[in-house]
């Protein structure tokens, strides 16, 4: 099924500017002062529309937004009710040069096409227009839990800081809090009736106070940092220092988005680079389906505030970590603040202690959480239901141990029937699980007491030396219990590796035999679904540029036409969409763009089985195997279009080859003939009518001779062959040689402005000269003789331009750059090389030839040669 397609815009057009106005507060004149600079810049001429406008009846907001066109919004039924939101698709097909989208942190209806609208504005910018928005300080993602702890409010629509800081300009709109309690009274933020409610909630003045002050710092800071990038093109900052990183550690809990956000704010205010790592261990490989969904969310969360992550696997977290800090040179470690039980610690050990002692000069900081946030240190999977039949055969093996060791009673030491005991529960913890090993462990210190242990039939002990041996035993007994189990987990996770680490080597070896692209993708969409359990597909790119459906999926589930506009919203923008992402979320599938080295080269599309996990860890070999698929038919394009230049250049120098070997071979008739017209012309008794056709013949043999030794120059030019004779030269006699070569081309003579102090310049006269002929022959050739052309020069920024320019018709206007090109249609009479000469002169030289129309009319060449080809003054 093709899907139409085209190449990823951001390789064709200039990415849009984004400008920000920011407040402390709703009320303070964001969207006023917007739609003001948005009146003097259509006052000015811009093109501008508003795409969404948010007055909340504001009298003034709208009569400042009266006389801007407004796009219409689209309308969206949600549950019965009629939601009106902003049209990306309009906006798009309108592409006006500049569009307001006010409330950049609001969350669209579902339905929409993306979950939030920063993400309409990311496309708009994607697609090439300017946006202006605005948005309240916190709405920033990392400030969220600061305005919480503030303003006891939590806000649930945020932006990210990776979208934040990709603003060209943020403009902060600040008032004083007095100020804004006025207008709140005057009713011009909220109706009267809320007025007494704000004051005394969100808007009371020490809120808005510090609120304004997290405004005004993140602005300064957005300054300082546009300050230090202008000292470095500057190249007045001070000597570089070592580069300040944050590393954040992220555990499967609760609290990891509170260490991501507190790590990113501590990252912006040092201006240091944020880095995040998750550990998979032994310790935590027994988490439950929430707990690595959580941890999944973090991780997404540490991307879009635009850190750089890392999955790292080790049975020694703390280890693994300081690797990877030292590795990265991470100046600090930031981790969660552990609130467990003291024993727990002390019995298990803790992370954060072993990391700050072992850190060494790496500084490491800790978060503090709430207690329904805190890190478990020893976070389990809620294990499935044990069958009845594992407690039966673990009562088994310890009654079984029980009757080895009465008889083993009368010959050996009570200390041998522990052994035998000990031997059960290492049996049992091999064999079944966790639980059965426990009660093992319990079961076996109990029957050693009640049969071996003197009372006999009774937990009471006459000896309170055997109290040691139960507590030794009881220790030794769980000891082993855990170690076992402990090493179960580190096999299972290490199968589990295994396995990944073994499909992506024998998907990488099926796809370097695989010749066709349409073979690696049907590799790739059968291994995604068979390490997921799900239905994979995956559209390709063909030549054309549209999108192929190269492996179908076994359900089909991509055939509808709501599907395939998704899967051509990836491959357009290079971004992952559809089911569990935040763009088209309503979509079946979950579709991750192939980017190659020149953009999106397919999709490939997912679905997993309702039984899936959340954050089951498939997402990372998905990624992984999308990466080696594009990179594989990338390769193949790669090789496609090697072998396609190859045969490209072949032809070329056969061609060129062959153009020589004419070009010569036609010289010596040329010759010939025209020196016998010139013999002709010169008799004293030929007649008028037999020198005019002499004279004819000797003009078109020498015509004909310019066009020969323009192909020799060409093919010199493409061979290679071309080695500049360089020495000093003035620019003005190459210019007179030229209008000496072509005066016979023009009724008027040409005129020359070229000053006399130019420098000598250093260039291959003789090309150079012919620069300036083919131009002149241009000229005449399209402007006609009773042209008026003009040759000046001028020195420029250091560079010499020389300009040619005639009083003619001028260029054609959809065609300017293709006058430099060899062969091309409408060249005349000739065959079009002239002016591919040029180029490939001023290339030669390191110069360029550029050609315009002149606004009076007429068309302007000029030819611009580097400073270095002039003499000192």
């Amino acid at each position: 099924m093709p899907v139409n397609g085209s190449v990823p815009g951001s390789a064709l057009r200039k990415r849009g500017r984004l400008k920000v106005y920011l407040g402390m507060a709703a009320g303070v004149g964001k969207t006023y002062s917007m739609l003001s600079d948005a009146r003097a810049d259509k006052a000015r001429g811009l093109d501008l529309v508003i795409g969404y406008l948010e007055a909340h009846g504001r009298s003034e907001t709208e009569e400042m937004a009266e006389g801007i066109e407004r796009l219409p919004l689209k309308a969206i039924d949600h549950r019965g009710i009629k939601i009106s939101e902003f049209d990306i698709d309009a906006a798009l097909a309108r592409k006006p040069g500049l569009i307001l989208v006010d409330e950049l942190a609001h969350t669209n209806a579902p339905g929409s096409r993306h979950m939030k609208r920063w993400q309409d504005i990311a496309e708009l910018l994607e697609a090439g227009t300017d946006v202006r928005t605005t948005v309240n300080i916190q709405h920033v993602e990392s400030l969220r839990d600061v305005v919480a702890q503030i303003t006891g409010v939590t806000v649930q629509e945020t932006v990210p800081d990776s979208f934040f800081d990709l603003a060209d300009e943020v403009e902060l709109v600040d008032v004083p809090p007095e100020e804004l309690h006025k207008r709140l009274e005057e009713g011009k933020v909220y109706i009267p009736e809320k007025v007494d409610q704000a004051l005394s909630g969100f808007f009371k003045r020490s809120n808005l106070l510090a609120l304004r002050e997290l405004a005004l710092r993140h602005t300064a800071e957005r300054v300082d940092e546009e300050m230090r990038r202008s000292r470095e093109l500057l190249d007045v900052h001070e000597p570089w220092h070592a580069k300040e990183r944050i590393l954040v550690c992220l555990a499967p809990n609760r609290m990891a988005p509170r260490v991501v956000r507190a790590a990113k704010r501590l990252a912006a205010n040092l201006h240091a680079e944020l880095l995040a790592v998750s550990v998979e261990s032994p310790r935590q490989s027994g988490a439950s389906a929430r707990a690595r969904a959580q941890l999944e969310a973090a991780i997404a969360l540490a991307e879009s505030l635009g850190a750089k992550t890392a999955s790292l696997a080790g049975e020694d977290i703390v280890a693994e970590v300081l690797a990877y800090a030292q590795s990265q040179n991470v100046t600090t470690i930031v981790v969660g603040k552990p609130v467990r039980k003291r024993w727990r610690e002390i019995v298990f050990g803790s992370v954060v202690d072993s990391l700050i002692r072992t850190s060494g000069e790496i500084d490491v900081l800790v978060i503090t959480g709430a207690e329904e946030q805190g890190t478990d240190l020893l976070v389990r999977r809620k294990p499935e239901p044990a069958g009845w039949t594992s407690y039966v055969a673990t009562v088994v093996v310890v009654a079984v141990s029980t009757g080895i060791g009465f008889l083993m009673e009368q010959r050996f030491a009570l200390a041998n029937i522990v052994m035998v005991y000990l031997l059960g529960v290492a049996y049992v913890s091999v064999r079944y699980g966790r639980r059965e090993s426990f009660l093992a462990a319990l079961a076996s210190v109990g029957l050693f007491d009640v049969c071996f242990v003197s009372p006999r039939g009774t937990f009471a002990v006459s000896d309170a030396q055997y109290l040691v041996t139960f507590g030794i035993m009881l220790g030794v007994a769980l000891l082993i219990s855990t170690l076992t189990s402990r090493l179960k987990e580190q096999t299972n996770a290490a199968s589990v590796r295994e396995r990944e680490t073994a499909a992506l080597f024998e998907l990488s070896r099926q796809l370097a035999s695989s010749r066709t692209g349409g073979d690696m993708a049907v590799l790739a969409a059968k291994k995604a679904a068979e390490v997921t359990g799900g239905d994979a597909t995956v559209f390709v790119r063909g030549v054309s540029g549209s999108l192929e459906l190269v492996a179908p999926s076994r359900s089909g589930f991509e055939s509808s036409a709501n599907e395939a506009a998704v899967v051509r919203w990836v491959a357009d923008n290079a971004r992952p969409a559809g089911h569990g992402t935040d763009t088209l979320a309503g979509a079946t599938g979950s579709y991750a763009p192939l980017v190659g080295s020149t953009g999106c080269v397919g999709v490939l599309g997912l679905t997993l089985p309702e039984s899936a996990p959340p954050g089951s860890g498939s997402r990372r070999m998905v990624e992984s195997i999308a990466n080696q698929l594009a990179l594989a038919l990338d390769r193949t394009r790669l090789a496609r279009d090697s072998h396609e230049a190859s045969l490209r250049v072949e032809s070329e120098k056969m061609r060129s080859n062959l153009l020589s070997s004419v070009s010569h071979d036609l010289r010596t008739p040329l010759a010939s003939i025209e020196g016998a017209a010139s013999g002709l012309a010169s008799l004293p008794d030929a007649s008028p009518r037999a020198r005019d056709l002499a004279t004819t013949v000797i003009e078109e043999a020498e015509r004909m001779n310019r066009l020969i030794r323009n192909l020799l120059d060409m093919t010199r030019f493409e061979g290679g062959g071309v080695e500049l004779d360089l020495d000093w030269q003035s620019l003005e006699e190459l210019v007179a040689s030229a209008l000496l070569r072509t005066e016979k081309l023009f009724l008027n003579p040409v005129a020359t402005e070229i000053p006399a102090d130019l420098p000598l310049m250093k260039l291959d006269g003789v090309l150079v000269e012919q620069v300036f002929v083919n131009l002149l022959e241009n000229a005449a050739r399209h402007a006609g003789a009773s042209a008026q052309v003009t040759i000046s020069a001028r020195t420029v920024e250091g560079q010499t331009e020389v300009i040619v320019r005639d009083d003619g018709p001028g260029l054609p206007a959809d065609g300017q750059e293709a006058l430099f090109e060899k062969f091309r249609k409408g060249s005349g009479s000739g065959f079009g090389l002239g002016l591919a000469i040029c180029r490939a002169a001023m290339t030669a030289h390191g110069g360029a030839i550029t050609a315009h129309n002149r606004p009076e009319g007429g068309a302007e060449f000029v030819l611009r040669f580097p400073a270095e080809r002039q003499a000192a003054d």
